[in-house]
C-alpha cells in the first residue's frame, strides 16, 4: 500500500489538525486518490467497499468547500441505512471539530421528524440522511436545496438494492444544476452507471477493489468496553494469556503515547512505536522488541509496517481499525511459524456496527466474550503454576529437595499441605490474596475506576513476582526507586483509610495515577497502617493530586485526602 501523508494533501490547517487529533497519519488508498480529485471540484464515481475509510474520503473534501459563516444547506450525504447516516455524521463531526459553526445534522426514519425540523430552522449546512426521510422533508418543504453545492450518494448500490431508487433520482433532480456529485458503490450495476450517467458531469473513476486476504489461524475475541476501561480489561488479559510477546494497535500517536506511559506505570515492559519517532529510535524499539526485553510494543498502523517478529503471542485492537484490510494485516502479526495466536478487539458503542462490516470482509468469526473477572484470572494463574510444578516433578530429581522439606516438617507444627498452599500462595503474589478466596465476589470494573490495583504493578514488587517477565523490585516493595523517603521534593499526604479496610498500595497508587493523569512512577513510598496511610507525591503535583481525589472511591470506599502534618499527619 503506497504510504501518502495527509499534510501532503494541501488541506485546511482545521481539518488538518482533526485529523492529526483522529491520529491518521496517512490516507488509506482510497483517501489518496479521491481526496485531490474532489477538492478539483470533479465529479467522482468511486469503486469501494464498507471499511476503506472513504467517509473521510469524501468528508474531508467536502469540509474544505463549506463556509461556516453561512447558515444556509450546502451539501448532502445519502446513506442506505439510519445506522450509516449515524456513523457517517459522527466522523464528518469529528473532521469538522476546528470549525467553528459547521453543523452537521443526521434525518432518517424513526426520529422525531420535528426536532429535525427545528434543527434545519436553525441553521445546518450539511445534512446526512436516508433517502426515504430527506424525500419526506422535501414535501414538507423543510429542506431547500439552493445552495447545495455538493452531493454524495454512499454505498449507491445498497440503496438501489433497498428500492431507493426512485428516491435517489428525485433528490438528485431537484438540487441545482451547478454542483458536484460524489458516487461511492462497492459494486456497479447498470442502474448505478444509468444514474451516473444522467447525474454526474464527466466523472472521474477513483477504483479501489480490495484483494482477497487470508485471515491466518488467529483466535479472534472481542470484549464490549468503555473507554475509560479498556487498560483495565487489557491488563486483565495480559496476566490471564501472559503471551510472551504482544502487539497493541492504536489508531493514533497521543493514543500509543497514553497506553505506553499507562502500562509502564502498572509494571510492564511496553514501548511505543509511531511515526513520529526517528529511525533510530524505531531501530532501538524494535531491537528491544525482538531481543524480548520489551513485552509489549504498542503501534499505530503506519509504523507497525515491517514488524516482522515470530514470538508474537498476541495481538490487541485497542482501537478498531479505520480500514477492514488493516484488521488482517494487524491479526497478521501473530500465529506465524505454525505458532497459535490469539487476537483481542476493544469495541466501544456503535463500532460494533464496524466489526460486522469486518468479519464479512474477512469471512472470518470474531468470537464475543465476557470480561474476564479478578477470579478469573486468579484460577488461570493457578493452573498455570501447577503446570510447571508437573513439568518439575516430571523432569527433576527433587530428592535433595524431599529431605529438606520432610526435616523442615519435623522441626515444625505444620503440614506438608500447610508448605505447599504457603508456597502457592508466595508464588502468586500478595495482590492475590484477596481473590483467592472464593468467598468474596468479583469487583466490577466500575467498582476499579480506570486503576489496575489489585495486579500490584507500577514498578513495586513483593519479592514473589512474575518470573516471566521479571515485573517489580523485591522487597516490600512500595517505596519507588527513583525516591527517597523525605526528600525535599516530595509532599506526603494523609489519606482515612488503611489496612482494616482490605486496602492495598496498590489500590492507592493505581486511584491517584487514574485520577490525577500522574505516571504512576512519580509517586513516592506508600506507607499503610490499620486505619490511615501516608503516601508521597512530588510537591510541586500535591494539590492537584488533592483536587483530583476529591470524591473518589477506593474499593467503593469515601475517602479523605489532605496534606500530612508535622506530627506525623
Amino acid at each position: 500500500m503506497e504510504t501518502v501523508r495527509f499534510d501532503e494533501l494541501q488541506l485546511d490547517e482545521r481539518i488538518l489538525r482533526a485529523v492529526t487529533d483522529m491520529g491518521f497519519e496517512a490516507a488509506s488508498p482510497i483517501q489518496a486518490q479521491a481526496i485531490p480529485v474532489q477538492l478539483e471540484g470533479l465529479d467522482i464515481i468511486g469503486q469501494a467497499q464498507t471499511g476503506t475509510g472513504k467517509t473521510a474520503a469524501f468528508g474531508i473534501p467536502l469540509l474544505q468547500k463549506i463556509d461556516p459563516k453561512s447558515k444556509k444547506l450546502q451539501a448532502i450525504a445519502l446513506c442506505p441505512t439510519r445506522e450509516l447516516a449515524i456513523q457517517v455524521a459522527e466522523e464528518i463531526r469529528r473532521l469538522a471539530k476546528y470549525m467553528h459553526g459547521v453543523k452537521v445534522l443526521p434525518i432518517y426514519g424513526g426520529q422525531d421528524i420535528v426536532k429535525q425540523i427545528r434543527s434545519l430552522k436553525d441553521g445546518t449546512q450539511i445534512i446526512i440522511g436516508t433517502p426515504g426521510r430527506v424525500m419526506d422533508h422535501m414535501r414538507r418543504k423543510t429542506v431547500k436545496f439552493d445552495h447545495v453545492h455538493t452531493v454524495i450518494m454512499d454505498e449507491a448500490d445498497e440503496m438501489l438494492n433497498m428500492g431507493f431508487l426512485e428516491d435517489m433520482e428525485t433528490i438528485l433532480s431537484q438540487l441545482p444544476e451547478e454542483r458536484q456529485t460524489i458516487m461511492f458503490s462497492a459494486t456497479m450495476p447498470d442502474a448505478i452507471a444509468k444514474i451516473a450517467n444522467n447525474f454526474q458531469n464527466n466523472p472521474v473513476t477513483v477504483k479501489v477493489v480490495k484483494k482477497e486476504l487470508t485471515v491466518p489461524k488467529v483466535t479472534q475475541y472481542y470484549y464490549e468496553v468503555k473507554p475509560k476501561n479498556k487498560v483495565e480489561v487489557m491488563c486483565r488479559l495480559l496476566d490471564m494469556y501472559a503471551p510472551k510477546l504482544s502487539v497493541v494497535f492504536c489508531n493514533t500517536k497521543r493514543q500509543v503515547d497514553e497506553l505506553v506511559q499507562a502500562l509502564q506505570g502498572r509494571g510492564y515492559f511496553a514501548e511505543g512505536l509511531h511515526g513520529d519517532l526517528k529511525q533510530i529510535q524505531r531501530d532501538r524499539v524494535m531491537n528491544s522488541f525482538r531481543n524480548g526485553k520489551t513485552e509489549i510494543l504498542v503501534a499505530t498502523d503506519v509504523a507497525a509496517r515491517g514488524i516482522d517478529v515470530d514470538d508474537v503471542g498476541a495481538v490487541f485492537n485497542y482501537d478498531l481499525p479505520q480500514d477492514d484490510e488493516y484488521y488482517v494485516h494487524r491479526i497478521g502479526r501473530t500465529g506465524r511459524a505454525g505458532r497459535e495466536g490469539i487476537a483481542f478487539s476493544f469495541v466501544v458503542g456503535r463500532e460494533v456496527y464496524k466489526l460486522r462490516d469486518i468479519q464479512r470482509y474477512c469471512k472470518t468469526k470474531i468470537i464475543p466474550q465476557a470480561i474476564p473477572s479478578l477470579n478469573d484470572i486468579t484460577e488461570i494463574k493457578v493452573e498455570k503454576i501447577m503446570e510447571q510444578v508437573a513439568d518439575v516433578i516430571n523432569e527433576n530429581d527433587l530428592s535433595k529437595m524431599i529431605n529438606i522439606i520432610e526435616k523442615k516438617l519435623l522441626e515444625e507444627d505444620y503440614t506438608s499441605l500447610d508448605l505447599a498452599a504457603a508456597l502457592l500462595k508466595m508464588t502468586m503474589g500478595e495482590e492475590n490474596e484477596d481473590i483467592i478466596d472464593d468467598r468474596r465476589p468479583a469487583r466490577s470494573l466500575d467498582d476499579l475506576g480506570s486503576s489496575y490495583s489489585d495486579s500490584g504493578r507500577g514498578g513495586r514488587g513483593n519479592g514473589y513476582g512474575n518470573s516471566r517477565s521479571g515485573r517489580g523490585n523485591s522487597g516490600n516493595g512500595y517505596g519507588r526507586s527513583q525516591r527517597n523517603s523525605g526528600d525535599d521534593d516530595m509532599a506526603r499526604l494523609f489519606i482515612n483509610i488503611g489496612k482494616d479496610q482490605n486496602i492495598k498500595p496498590g489500590d492507592i497508587l493505581g486511584a491517584i495515577a487514574g485520577e490525577s493523569g500522574m505516571p504512576g512512577k512519580m509517586v513516592g513510598s506508600i506507607d499503610m497502617y490499620d486505619k490511615y496511610t501516608f503516601v508521597e507525591v512530588p510537591r510541586e503535583s500535591a494539590d492537584a493530586v488533592l483536587q483530583a481525589m476529591k470524591d473518589v472511591k477506593i474499593k467503593g470506599k469515601n475517602i479523605h485526602m489532605e496534606k500530612a502534618n508535622s506530627k506525623g499527619r
